[in-house]
C-alpha cells in the first residue's frame, strides 16, 4: 500500500488532495484580483467569451456557435456544482483598479492531463495579465491543495498560451493530436512537478 502511495505521487496521478474539499479563496496578484465564479458572473461572460480569438484553441466541448445562454447552463450546471464537489477550482479575473469589469477567467481542474485552463478577453491581451494569474493560481495548486504535479494541454498553434508555459518553468512531456473548437490539431502536454514549482520561486525570491 505504502509502495503504491509513493508510485501515485510520482506519476500525478492522485486525484484526491490530501485533506478535506478547499473552497476557492481570492487570490491577489501585482494587479489582479482573482474572484471565486459565482453564477452572476454568467452574464459578464457572455458578453465576452464567446470570440473565435478566444475559442479557437478551447476544447471542442465549447459549444460554438455558442448560444445566448451558454455561459448561464455553463456557470449554474458544469463550473458551480463542479466546484461544490471540491473537483475544479474557478475563478474570475478583474483589475484592482476596475473590480466590477471581468476580464476573463482562469481554472484548476482535477484531472490526470488537465490541470489549468483559462482565457482572457480581447481588450486586455497582451499585457502580461494571463502571466500574473498563472502565477497566483499555480502557487495555490501546489501549496494549498498540495498536487504533486500540474498539467496542462495546449494546442501547438496557441503562441500565446505556449510562452506562458514556457516562462513559468513547464516543459512539454508529449504531442497528441485533440478536438478542439477549431478542429483536430496537434498539442502538447505541458507540466511541472511541485519540486519544480518550488525551487523555481525560490530562484526568483519569491
Amino acid at each position: 500500500m505504502k509502495k503504491q502511495a509513493k508510485k501515485t505521487a510520482r506519476t500525478g496521478r492522485e486525484t484526491q488532495p490530501p485533506h478535506r474539499v478547499q473552497k476557492a479563496p481570492t487570490l491577489k496578484t501585482p494587479r489582479l484580483l482573482l474572484r471565486p465564479l459565482e453564477l452572476g458572473d454568467a452574464k459578464q461572460i457572455q458578453i465576452l467569451f464567446p470570440h473565435w480569438e478566444i475559442v479557437r484553441y478551447l476544447a471542442n466541448r465549447v459549444p460554438w456557435p455558442y448560444p445566448p445562454d451558454g455561459a448561464l447552463q455553463y456557470v449554474r450546471d458544469i463550473a458551480l456544482p463542479a466546484m461544490n464537489r471540491g473537483e475544479s477550482w474557478h475563478w474570475t479575473l478583474r483589475l484592482k483598479t476596475a473590480p466590477a469589469q471581468m476580464i476573463g477567467s482562469i481554472s484548476l481542474m482535477k484531472s490526470e492531463k488537465e490541470n489549468r485552463g483559462f482565457w482572457m478577453g480581447l481588450p486586455w491581451q497582451g499585457r502580461g495579465l494571463m502571466s500574473e494569474a498563472c502565477e497566483a493560481v499555480t502557487d495555490y495548486w501546489f501549496n494549498v491543495l498540495k498536487f504533486p504535479v500540474l498539467r496542462a494541454p495546449k494546442a501547438t498553434e496557441n503562441g500565446a498560451s505556449r510562452r506562458i508555459s514556457e516562462r513559468q518553468g513547464m516543459r512539454m512531456i508529449a504531442v497528441e493530436e485533440r478536438d478542439y473548437v477549431a478542429g483536430r490539431l496537434p498539442g502538447g502536454i505541458w507540466e511541472i512537478t511541485a519540486e519544480e514549482w518550488r525551487k523555481r520561486r525560490r530562484h526568483r525570491g519569491l
